[in-house]
């Protein structure tokens, strides 16, 4: 483990942070120490009320790194929260991440998808080594979707329950950041244009074909803002 990621990594947790800022600045914090991130203007996307929902979104470019959005959803009096982390690494060999965590109804869900937006080959045999660390943890079928033929073998899904498994879940998600970070850390550089068009690929299907979240903006928001809000914030393959 590179030596700044340890260092993080090993620090006291601030509690599980589900659906509030603390996990997702712990993530944010891993990741601000590996790449420095500089905040983009979301507009009015920042904050929207859907469906009972209230989204905060805010985006990011990382030097040397490429686009990070990461998102908050709360609703329904506090009974469902869930947070979401995206990075879209156009400038490094290394496939897109997509996080979610959702908690609902005393149910907790960590979701990671690792989409093939690669160029060439990339060594995800850190990602691997936490899916097979955590494999004991409940698993949770996601069902099939389009875009399974350009999900990779090293993502993973669990499901349990807040009181039982929310504290291993937590581990689990700051250790599979760090091991894509390391991958990072030893990628090869990219072409920054060509690797954005191969990630479009994957975005453009999500607004073609639908998702479980796309389906929610497009119902809510319309093709027309969903799709800036898809290409410009949440995933950067427009600017």
């Amino acid at each position: 483990m590179n030596t700044f990621l340890k260092k993080i990594y090993q620090k006291p947790e601030k509690g599980s942070g589900m659906g509030d800022e603390p996990m997702l600045e712990q993530m944010c914090e891993i990741l601000r120490e590996a790449y420095p991130l500089t905040e983009l203007n979301c507009g009015d996307y920042a904050c929207q009320k859907l469906n009972g929902m209230t989204f905060r979104i805010r985006a990011f470019q990382a030097r040397g790194l490429g686009h990070v959005s990461i998102m908050q959803a709360s609703g329904f009096f506090g009974l469902m929260v869930m947070d979401t982390l995206i990075i879209n690494p156009t400038q490094l060999e290394m496939p897109l991440l997509s996080y979610d965590r959702v908690l609902a109804m005393g149910n907790d869900t960590l979701i990671f998808e690792i989409y093939d937006t690669l160029l060439a080959l990339a060594d995800l045999s850190a990602l691997a080594a936490v899916q097979t660390h955590y494999e004991g943890l409940p698993a949770h079928d996601l069902g099939q979707h389009w875009y399974d033929s350009v999900k990779l073998p090293v993502s993973l899904s669990k499901k349990g329950k807040k009181a039982r498994h929310t504290s291993a879940f937590d581990a689990c998600a700051l250790e599979y950041l760090t091991a894509y970070l390391e991958a990072a850390g030893s990628a090869s550089v990219c072409d920054p244009s060509a690797k954005c068009r191969k990630a479009a690929v994957y975005v453009e299907g999500l607004l073609t074909h639908g998702g479980p979240s796309t389906d929610v903006f497009l119902k809510a928001l319309g093709r027309e803002k969903t799709e800036k809000l898809f290409r410009t914030i949440l995933f950067g393959t427009e600017k």
